[in-house]
């Protein structure tokens, strides 16, 4: 039987005069952002743009002939994994031991750690989880003959642990994790299939890092690189290192450039090819970084209805504490800051339930841990006044989802529908 969903005042954002609330009573409530019915600021998520991104994901992999796995570190969320496992996901992707064992306690059954696991309480972990779900298939990275050595030190000290399946990861110089050189790539797949501890599945990459908004750049980018998983995948299935009795899985995993890597999902390596997509951010998008990249990526592609911004962090402007300067009841501990700061989409004066585009002028400056800085040209626009609200939109809708533990899923008029939690 599962436990209800209770939200409470000890939850940021929720109301501190009201009681402990069963999740599927909100609705009823029709609590309103915009009527000043639950504390600012707050992270909201707009339901309409989130089922578009995600049927609108799911349909352009089907497209392509590849599976989705998106990546769940994006959001943390099991309604939202579920939400992308409805609309038909092979499975979910994650970073860590324990962002998988959450998505596993909430019904996962097919994932992905898009990371290396090398140390004993992983393991310990990852197999802990294997022994207890007989339906639970994981697959995670290896990059090393030194990581090798680590899992087969630690499986030689148990009494009983499981085969691991692995995905060999293809990397770039310069960039994260994943071999280097293609003679690097063979010796570890060689070893990878010699060895008893493991079962190579399939061949990864992840492109994200590279992405810079010129297609001509980003397309030569992406093609040397997949040229590479592709050489390495067919020497790896011509000498037989692929342990898949079924399908050899070649994936890669990034929100930004994922049309330029979808179509080299699926090699002929003389057996099925399982092509797998991992993005992630593409559930609520945003409305900086992401948003750029996915631009120019609706233009290669010509698409006419892409992804939508679902994403917003609604805040009170506190103090005006001199002419082209608005202090925002917002900081780092609400909104994310690692690749741009917030933008200013909607504005909605004091009392008023009717947002008005954010002016093009307005900018935030800098981030305290509870403040924003709102500034504009006092001689060329007006200002917001105390007591007003700003929507604000966010780059990059990780480093958000990370710093709340409920997200209310709003209407088109700011009125909550629903919620979602987090587990980071």
């Amino acid at each position: 039987m599962t436990t209800p969903v209770v939200l409470s005042p000890a939850l940021k954002g929720f109301p501190l005069t009201e009681p402990p609330l069963p999740l599927a009573e909100l609705a009823a409530k029709q609590w309103n952002v915009l009527a000043g019915d639950l504390p600012l600021p707050l992270a909201v998520i707009k339901r309409e743009a989130l089922e578009h991104n995600v049927r609108w994901m799911q349909d352009y992999a089907r497209g392509q002939g590849v599976a989705l796995a998106p990546h769940g570190k994006t959001t943390m969320s099991p309604q939202l994994f579920q939400r992308q496992l409805d609309a038909g996901a092979w499975g979910i992707s994650f970073a860590t031991i324990k962002q998988l064992a959450v998505g596993v306690a909430s019904g996962v059954r097919r994932a992905v750690i898009a990371n290396q696991v090398c140390s004993e309480a992983d393991l310990a972990g990852l197999a802990a989880l294997l022994a207890r779900h007989a339906d639970l298939r994981v697959v995670f990275l290896v990059d090393s003959l030194a990581q090798c050595a680590l899992i087969e030190r630690w499986q030689q000290r148990q009494d009983l642990a499981p085969v691991f399946e692995v995905l060999l990861e293809i990397g770039l110089a310069g960039g994260r994790s994943g071999t280097r050189g293609e003679d690097e790539a063979l010796a570890l797949a060689a070893h990878l299939h010699a060895s008893p501890v493991f079962r190579l599945a399939g061949i990864e990459c992840y492109e994200g890092l590279g992405a810079t908004g010129d297609s001509a750049v980003d397309s030569a980018y992406a093609d040397a690189l997949m040229a590479r998983v592709q050489a390495v995948a067919r020497t790896c299935a011509e000498r037989g290192c692929f342990d898949a009795a079924d399908e050899i899985i070649v994936s890669a995993g990034g929100s930004g450039i994922f049309d330029l890597v979808a179509g080299a999902l699926r090699p002929r390596l003389g057996k099925p090819v399982l092509g797998l997509l991992r993005s992630g951010c593409y559930i609520t998008h945003d409305h900086g970084h992401y948003k750029r990249l996915v631009n120019v990526l609706d233009q290669r592609c010509r698409h006419v209805d892409g992804l939508q911004s679902a994403l917003e962090v609604w805040a009170l402007v506190q103090s005006c504490p001199e002419p082209g300067l608005a202090i925002l009841a917002v900081g780092r501990r609400d909104i994310s800051f690692d690749i741009d700061l917030p933008t200013p989409v909607w504005h909605a004066p004091l009392d008023s339930r009717a947002p008005l585009a954010a002016p093009a002028a307005w900018r935030i400056t800098g981030l305290n841990d509870q403040h924003a800085y709102l500034r504009w040209d006092p001689a060329a626009a007006l200002g917001p006044q105390v007591g007003d609200r700003l929507g604000l939109g966010i780059s990059h809708p990780c480093t958000t989802f990370d710093k709340w533990t409920w997200l209310p899923i709003v209407e088109n008029d700011y009125r909550i529908s629903d919620a979602v939690l987090t587990h980071f």
